[in-house]
């Protein structure tokens, strides 16, 4: 497991290429960037196509996993790194942002539990951290695909 900086944005520079070689076969038009946030290594391509998200980002997905699949099998070392296309992800974090705030404004209103649509672990995880911050508890309930996160105010 990648631990600092360095070995994260080595982790990146690996993906980085993999990506090139990606966008060349398909022909697409895109400049990749490299770097770490919240102690993961971070792929950005940014292009004007969406074919690389996908609908719901179920292509940025896949492109996500192969990505990690890739430094598996070049290093041996499981990866978390995020890939983001286009932006879809930092558009998507702040439309989860506004829901959990949606959310933490109704429970503190009327008292009653909020149930919000189901979610992939990472943005349930974005959800969970918000409703944290405000004060109140939340929790995941469900099976995936339609795992969902219930928030509540604390006991």
């Amino acid at each position: 497991m990648a631990d600092n900086d360095a070995d994260l944005l080595a982790e990146g520079d690996l993906v980085a290429d993999y990506l090139e070689e990606l966008l060349d076969i398909a022909d697409l038009d895109g400049d990749i960037e490299n770097s770490v946030q919240e102690g993961r290594a971070y792929i950005a391509i940014d292009t004007d196509s969406e074919q690389l998200v996908g609908k719901d980002g179920e292509v940025l997905d896949a492109l996500q996993e192969l990505s990690r699949l890739v430094v598996m099998t070049e290093t041996g070392n499981r990866s978390r790194l995020m890939v983001d296309v286009a932006g879809f992800r930092a558009r998507r974090r702040a439309e989860l942002i506004a829901l959990a705030k949606d959310a933490i404004a109704e429970v503190q209103e009327t008292g009653e539990q909020a149930r919000l649509a189901p979610m992939n672990a990472y943005e349930r995880k974005i959800v969970h951290d918000e409703v944290a911050a405000a004060g109140l508890v939340s929790e995941s309930e469900g099976e995936p695909p339609n795992r969902r996160v219930v928030v509540q105010k604390a006991d």
